[in-house]
């Protein structure tokens, strides 16, 4: 089959949970994970669960474990946390738990970001993404503009596709 293929046989509808790790937003203040909820809701996509967590490497990961246990959720989206600082654990808690990587999200998401957004600083992202417990992982920064930047080129273009590869041996 052809991409192409594999597209058009992707699942209509994805069931998504969002995660903002953060150690100073809140659920009403939260732009970026709002900013996700409207762009999967525009694209058709379900947002079945949303949480706004402190940037805790062992609470990134039990939400995810927890999250990915339910058989509704496909997808598990996080922002924040994904930068170089001391408290920026996100990278680690959710490369730790993956089964596969997709490295070419993090590759693609970096070199969209300098070539369209923020020039050499894009060194600092660390998104991954990749498979936790037959459940789509996507891990970016927390800022809007890479939000928009993740969500609109990259992972709305292709999340049903991922489903439906994760899925198509089970």
């Amino acid at each position: 089959m052809t991409v192409h293929e594999h597209k058009n046989d992707a699942p209509s509808t994805v069931n998504c949970a969002i995660i903002t790790i953060t150690d100073t937003r809140t659920p009403v203040n939260d732009k970026s994970g709002q900013l996700i909820q409207d762009i999967l809701q525009t694209s058709d996509y379900s947002v079945i669960d949303y949480n706004v967590i402190k940037d805790e490497y062992e609470n990134i990961q039990s939400l995810i474990q927890q999250l990915a246990e339910n058989k509704r959720v496909n997808a598990i989206l996080l922002n924040g946390g994904t930068g170089i600082s001391k408290r920026d654990t996100t990278y680690e808690a959710v490369r730790d738990i993956l089964d596969k990587e997709m490295p070419g999200f993090g590759e693609l998401f970096r070199y969209l970001s300098y070539v369209e957004d923020i020039g050499s600083a894009s060194i600092l992202s660390r998104a991954t993404a990749g498979v936790y417990n037959n459940t789509a992982i996507f891990s970016m920064p927390g800022s809007s503009g890479a939000v928009r930047l993740a969500m609109n080129r990259l992972i709305v273009p292709e999340l049903g596709h991922v489903t439906r590869e994760i899925h198509k041996d089970l």
